[in-house]
């Protein structure tokens, strides 16, 4: 799949999520997932809640982060190992080791804070096409 057979939304939400600008990646995405009937709908839905538990996590929400991992995950293996050029396994193992902490607390309210370091990026290339 070429470059510009991309919605330019899915596009400009990976820019905004790699500049980690989370909350607006999240916007951008949500208008393509309302318009989105087909099979992707589940995975921009996921990719979303990617965004928000990274948004709500950097601003010390971890409760709702933690929930937003869980469910993010579940809504994007499906999809694996790629899909619409983005290899989900490599962004859901960074995802992983960005929320480990998090993830790891046995609190309701983890004491965990983002990792700058950490934070994903979406392993995206255009020739990978639809999945593989």
């Amino acid at each position: 799949m070429a470059h510009a057979e991309y919605d330019p939304r899915y596009l400009k939400g990976i820019r905004c999520f790699d500049n980690r600008e989370f909350f607006e990646a999240h916007e951008v995405w949500e208008d393509l997932w309302r318009d989105e009937q087909g099979p992707s709908r589940r995975y921009y839905q996921g990719l979303i809640q990617v965004a928000v538990c990274l948004h709500h996590f950097g601003n010390g929400n971890t409760r709702g982060a933690r929930k937003l991992y869980h469910s993010s995950r579940g809504y994007l293996e499906g999809y694996c190992p790629r899909h619409l050029g983005l290899d989900l396994d490599r962004l859901l193992t960074d995802f992983e080791q960005c929320c480990a902490e998090l993830v790891r607390s046995p609190d309701d309210f983890p004491q965990a804070t983002l990792s700058a370091d950490l934070i994903p990026r979406i392993p995206f290339d255009p020739l990978w096409g639809e999945c593989s």
